[in-house]
């Protein structure tokens, strides 16, 4: 359904810091990376879409956060996901609801929300049961 998902960011550096931090423990693995574009993409482990992007906006103008975006980011375990909350964290995010079950969305998931240094927000949630 969905190609890529991309994140506008101000700071490339900073944000690409926290993202590889975050991602890391997921499983997913860096696809391409260019300091001169500037923009960094994901992918899951088994390769393919969709794709998650950081990069400056194209239009040239500030990047901002919008109000009711959020992007999710796959975890395959509830481990993973405390460790990328932990991680995002740790790399200037903030906390916008720590890791824990959400049962009004199904019985088994389990999510992690912050906010990047940019205001966006960003959710890693497993699906899985314990």
């Amino acid at each position: 359904m969905l190609s890529h998902a991309f994140i506008g960011i101000t700071d490339f550096n900073r944000a690409f810091i926290l993202y590889q931090a975050v991602i890391a423990p997921l499983g997913h693995r860096l696809r391409f990376h260019d300091v001169a574009k500037p923009w960094a993409a994901w992918q899951s482990a088994d390769g393919g879409r969709p794709l998650f992007v950081i990069g400056r906006p194209f239009d040239g103008n500030p990047a901002s956060a919008g109000n009711g975006q959020m992007t999710a980011l796959l975890a395959p375990t509830r481990r993973a996901a405390d460790e990328a909350y932990a991680a995002a964290l740790a790399n200037g995010a903030t906390c916008e609801g720590p890791p824990g079950l959400r049962p009004q969305y199904h019985a088994n998931y389990y999510g992690a929300y912050f906010r990047d240094p940019d205001g966006n927000k960003v959710c890693v949630c497993c699906h899985e049961a314990e």
